[in-house]
């Protein structure tokens, strides 16, 4: 499994949308995962305002369209449409994480958030899975 960490970022929600956005016109499957119904909810809304030229077509994972949208929000790994990307949006590591060819983990600038990187950056290079690191502060113009 890839493992890609985009880490330095100012605003993870707005940085998740923006890989997200990338991933619908690449055709890529996407699942969003929080454990917070609040962020989920925060996510959600910003898909709708993020790019005010462009739609990204989500449901909730339990919407009778989920198999059928592009991105699917959810609070478990539990009877999925697809496997293909997964945006970790939570602190820790969700059960059936993989299950998922690519797996993509936006770590803050908050020094919470960096520890709490830092221990899955290492549970995944523990358990064999390709990891690479983007600086999104390096990336910025």
């Amino acid at each position: 499994m890839e493992v890609k960490f985009y880490h330095n970022v100012p605003d993870r929600l707005y940085a998740a949308c923006s890989i997200t956005a990338k991933a619908v016109r690449q055709g890529r499957r996407i699942v969003v995962f929080t454990q917070d119904s609040a962020l989920a909810h925060q996510y959600d809304r910003l898909l709708w305002t993020a790019s005010p030229l462009s739609f990204v077509p989500h449901v909730s994972a339990s919407s009778p369209l989920a198999a059928c949208t592009p991105v699917v929000i959810t609070q478990t790994l539990n009877n999925l449409p697809y496997d293909d990307l997964l945006i970790n949006l939570a602190e820790e590591l969700p059960a059936g994480y993989d299950s998922f060819k690519l797996l993509v983990e936006i770590v803050g600038q908050d020094e919470n958030g960096r520890l709490a990187a830092r221990n899955r950056w290492r549970f995944y290079k523990e358990n064999s899975h390709s990891v690479q690191a983007y600086d999104l502060a390096k990336m910025q113009p």
